[in-house]
């Protein structure tokens, strides 16, 4: 097996460990907040059925759930943060194996958490930012196409901003110190992010909103009376800061774990640790 395949399988392992320690944070702190917003779902929507049925406007059929809340939260979720680790992991592998001895004499382990760091940040902080993680409840059904395809686009416009910026990083470095050429492919990299959030509209205004984000507002009757509240803004707090704890467990993770395990395996290799020899992709 070569060097490469190794190294992603390494990443991999990382991955599945922060999905792993990931789910068991979420599961422990996110869940409740989940289970409080699927109850305001219900509520909200009982509501809105009374004011229909008042208004003459025959009920929906509810649709069937196909899988019970512990499965989900037991299961399904649990299975698919392994998996999205892994995938994340297998990506950070390769974007590592990519950083080896191309950025001088960085140390194995160093370079894992530098490029962990920089994982976090594209992949979730820095879209994050324009987009937060909501829970149930929030966001209609009509805009769920819309809303996926904008989060993407900004996560995919975030990435290659990294790339980018590491790249004009180490070409400044011919022209000024290394302090220097950080800060100033930073300061692209920041106008550029900035550009592209002020560029893509905001969450409320699709499906012809007007509102800054999706969060459901009071509902009221025909009269103006509030006959159902907003969504608790306390729950959408804690939501989003543990939605952004569990990927800083999964990055850290995946840092702190293939960082001793590449560190070995570049030894082996014989490559200097202060100095490895770059990784062929091809190899």
């Amino acid at each position: 097996m070569d060097v490469t395949a190794r190294i992603i399988g390494r990443g991999v392992l990382a991955g599945a460990a922060g999905g792993l320690l990931a789910f068991g944070f979420g599961r422990l702190f996110a869940e409740p907040e989940i289970s409080a917003a699927i109850d305001y779902e219900s509520g909200r929507e009982a509501a809105q059925a009374a004011l229909d049925r008042a208004a003459g406007i025959p009920a929906e059929a509810a649709e069937p759930e196909l899988f019970s809340r512990a499965v989900q939260a037991d299961v399904g979720i649990g299975v698919g943060l392994i998996a999205y680790g892994a995938a994340l992991g297998a990506l950070f592998a390769i974007g590592y194996a990519l950083c080896v001895g191309r950025f001088g004499p960085v140390r194995a382990r160093a370079l894992a958490l530098a490029v962990a760091g920089a994982g976090f940040a594209a992949f979730f902080l820095v879209p994050f930012l324009k987009y937060p993680a909501n829970p149930p409840a929030i966001g209609r059904p009509d805009t769920i196409q819309a809303r996926s395809a904008l989060y993407l686009l900004m996560v995919a416009c975030t990435i290659l901003f990294v790339v980018l910026a590491a790249w004009l990083g180490r070409r400044l470095t011919a022209r000024f110190d290394t302090w220097t050429a950080v800060l100033l492919a930073g300061a692209a990299f920041v106008a550029a992010t900035a550009v592209v959030m002020l560029v893509l509209p905001p969450l409320g205004h699709l499906g012809g909103g007007h509102a800054a984000t999706e969060t459901p507002t009071p509902l009221r009757a025909p009269s103006g009376r509030i006959v159902y509240p907003g969504f608790p803004a306390d729950v959408l707090f804690r939501f989003r800061l543990y939605s952004v704890a569990a990927q800083l467990i999964l990055w850290a993770t995946i840092g702190l774990v293939f960082a001793p395990l590449a560190d070995r395996l570049l030894a082996r290799r014989g490559a200097a640790t202060r100095a490895p020899a770059p990784v062929p992709l091809d190899a």
